[in-house]
Protein backbone atom coordinates (compact mmCIF):
# COMPACT_ATOMS: atom_id res chain seq x y z
CA UNK A 1 0.00 0.00 0.00
CA UNK A 2 1.55 3.21 -0.78
CA UNK A 3 0.97 5.87 1.58
CA UNK A 4 0.28 9.66 -0.14
CA UNK A 5 1.44 11.47 3.09
CA UNK A 6 4.43 9.52 2.65
CA UNK A 7 5.13 10.12 -0.91
CA UNK A 8 4.58 13.33 -0.44
CA UNK A 9 7.61 13.97 1.97
CA UNK A 10 9.14 11.84 0.13
CA UNK A 11 8.99 13.75 -3.01
CA UNK A 12 9.86 16.80 -1.37
CA UNK A 13 12.77 15.64 0.72
CA UNK A 14 14.43 12.95 -1.43
CA UNK A 15 12.80 13.91 -4.67
CA UNK A 16 16.47 15.23 -6.44
CA UNK A 17 17.75 11.46 -5.91
CA UNK A 18 14.70 9.89 -6.92
CA UNK A 19 13.62 8.51 -3.90
CA UNK A 20 9.62 9.18 -4.70
CA UNK A 21 10.13 7.60 -8.14
CA UNK A 22 12.06 4.05 -6.34
CA UNK A 23 8.78 4.25 -3.06
CA UNK A 24 6.06 4.18 -6.29
CA UNK A 25 7.38 2.57 -8.95
CA UNK A 26 10.34 0.59 -7.57
CA UNK A 27 13.97 0.31 -8.15
CA UNK A 28 13.42 -0.46 -12.13
CA UNK A 29 12.47 2.80 -12.68
CA UNK A 30 14.39 4.75 -15.20
CA UNK A 31 13.21 8.18 -14.42
CA UNK A 32 14.36 7.35 -10.47
CA UNK A 33 18.12 6.84 -12.04
CA UNK A 34 17.96 9.92 -14.21
CA UNK A 35 16.91 12.49 -11.71
CA UNK A 36 20.12 11.92 -10.41
CA UNK A 37 21.85 13.22 -12.92
CA UNK A 38 21.09 16.88 -12.83
CA UNK A 39 21.22 16.60 -9.08
CA UNK A 40 25.05 15.60 -8.92
CA UNK A 41 25.45 17.96 -12.00
CA UNK A 42 23.82 20.66 -9.31
CA UNK A 43 26.11 19.95 -6.59
CA UNK A 44 29.00 19.41 -8.66
CA UNK A 45 28.53 23.00 -9.90
CA UNK A 46 28.08 23.83 -6.24
CA UNK A 47 31.46 22.79 -5.13
CA UNK A 48 33.04 24.42 -8.26
CA UNK A 49 31.42 27.80 -7.29
CA UNK A 50 33.20 27.50 -3.97
CA UNK A 51 36.35 25.82 -4.90
CA UNK A 52 37.07 27.71 -8.24
CA UNK A 53 34.93 31.66 -7.48
CA UNK A 54 31.47 32.59 -8.69
CA UNK A 55 33.19 33.53 -12.28
CA UNK A 56 33.45 29.71 -13.60
CA UNK A 57 31.11 29.43 -16.05
CA UNK A 58 30.47 26.02 -15.73
CA UNK A 59 29.21 27.09 -12.48
CA UNK A 60 26.62 29.05 -13.80
CA UNK A 61 25.12 26.29 -16.23
CA UNK A 62 25.28 23.31 -13.18
CA UNK A 63 24.14 25.24 -10.34
CA UNK A 64 20.77 25.83 -11.45
CA UNK A 65 20.70 22.07 -12.95
CA UNK A 66 20.01 21.34 -9.06
CA UNK A 67 17.29 24.26 -8.23
CA UNK A 68 15.72 23.25 -11.29
CA UNK A 69 15.41 20.11 -10.50
CA UNK A 70 14.59 20.63 -6.83
CA UNK A 71 11.81 23.03 -7.90
CA UNK A 72 10.19 20.31 -10.18
CA UNK A 73 10.40 17.56 -7.27
CA UNK A 74 8.52 20.39 -4.96
CA UNK A 75 5.98 20.71 -7.65
CA UNK A 76 5.79 17.09 -7.75
CA UNK A 77 4.90 16.52 -4.41
CA UNK A 78 2.46 19.28 -4.91
CA UNK A 79 0.30 17.06 -7.65
CA UNK A 80 1.41 13.90 -4.98
CA UNK A 81 0.16 15.36 -2.37
CA UNK A 82 -3.42 17.69 -3.58
CA UNK A 83 -4.05 14.31 -5.42
CA UNK A 84 -8.16 13.10 -4.67
CA UNK A 85 -8.08 9.91 -2.41
CA UNK A 86 -9.64 7.85 -5.08
CA UNK A 87 -7.55 8.70 -7.60
CA UNK A 88 -4.38 8.29 -5.78
CA UNK A 89 -5.78 4.52 -4.51
CA UNK A 90 -6.89 3.60 -8.43
CA UNK A 91 -3.33 4.83 -9.20
CA UNK A 92 -1.19 3.24 -6.66
CA UNK A 93 -2.74 1.06 -4.90
CA UNK A 94 -5.34 -0.64 -7.12
CA UNK A 95 -5.62 -3.69 -5.12
CA UNK A 96 -6.94 -1.78 -2.10
CA UNK A 97 -10.57 -0.05 -1.70
CA UNK A 98 -11.04 3.01 -3.42
CA UNK A 99 -11.48 5.04 0.06
CA UNK A 100 -8.46 3.25 1.55
CA UNK A 101 -6.54 5.51 4.82
CA UNK A 102 -3.57 5.45 2.50
CA UNK A 103 -4.83 7.74 -0.15
CA UNK A 104 -6.17 9.90 1.89
CA UNK A 105 -5.07 13.26 3.52
CA UNK A 106 -4.38 14.41 6.61
CA UNK A 107 -2.33 17.21 8.33
CA UNK A 108 1.44 15.69 7.66
CA UNK A 109 0.04 15.44 4.05
CA UNK A 110 -0.75 19.29 4.47
CA UNK A 111 2.40 20.21 6.11
CA UNK A 112 4.23 18.50 3.45
CA UNK A 113 2.57 20.67 1.22
CA UNK A 114 2.83 23.99 2.56
CA UNK A 115 6.86 22.93 2.81
CA UNK A 116 6.85 22.14 -0.95
CA UNK A 117 5.09 25.25 -1.92
CA UNK A 118 7.37 27.43 0.67
CA UNK A 119 11.03 25.87 -0.63
CA UNK A 120 10.14 25.00 -4.18
CA UNK A 121 9.14 28.72 -4.70
CA UNK A 122 12.19 30.13 -3.08
CA UNK A 123 14.90 27.26 -5.12
CA UNK A 124 12.99 28.48 -8.15
CA UNK A 125 13.28 32.14 -7.90
CA UNK A 126 16.74 31.91 -6.77
CA UNK A 127 17.67 29.90 -9.68
CA UNK A 128 16.32 32.34 -12.03
CA UNK A 129 17.78 34.96 -10.33
CA UNK A 130 21.08 33.09 -9.83
CA UNK A 131 20.81 32.37 -13.87
CA UNK A 132 19.50 35.87 -15.05
CA UNK A 133 22.01 37.63 -13.15
CA UNK A 134 25.12 35.81 -14.40
CA UNK A 135 24.00 36.14 -17.98
CA UNK A 136 23.44 39.42 -17.53
CA UNK A 137 27.15 40.39 -16.34
CA UNK A 138 28.85 38.26 -19.26
CA UNK A 139 26.43 40.01 -21.74
CA UNK A 140 27.21 43.06 -19.85
CA UNK A 141 31.18 42.50 -20.60
CA UNK A 142 31.02 41.17 -24.13
CA UNK A 143 28.95 44.58 -24.39
CA UNK A 144 32.19 46.86 -22.82
CA UNK A 145 34.78 44.59 -24.93
CA UNK A 146 33.08 45.35 -28.02
CA UNK A 147 32.76 48.85 -27.46
CA UNK A 148 36.20 49.20 -26.13
CA UNK A 149 37.77 51.82 -29.29
CA UNK A 150 40.20 50.19 -31.69
CA UNK A 151 43.47 51.98 -31.75
CA UNK A 152 43.64 52.34 -35.63
CA UNK A 153 48.03 52.59 -35.13
CA UNK A 154 47.96 49.20 -33.88
CA UNK A 155 45.16 47.79 -36.64
CA UNK A 156 47.22 49.50 -39.53
CA UNK A 157 50.54 47.48 -38.40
Amino acid sequence: MKNKTLATWMTFVGGPFGLHRFYLFGTSDRLGWLIFVPTVAGIYGVYRARTMGLDDPASWVLIPLLGFTMAACAINALVFGLMATEKWNQRFNPQAPVESASGQTNWFTVGGLAASLLVGTTVLMASLAYSFQHYFEYQVEEARLISQPVDVKKSVD
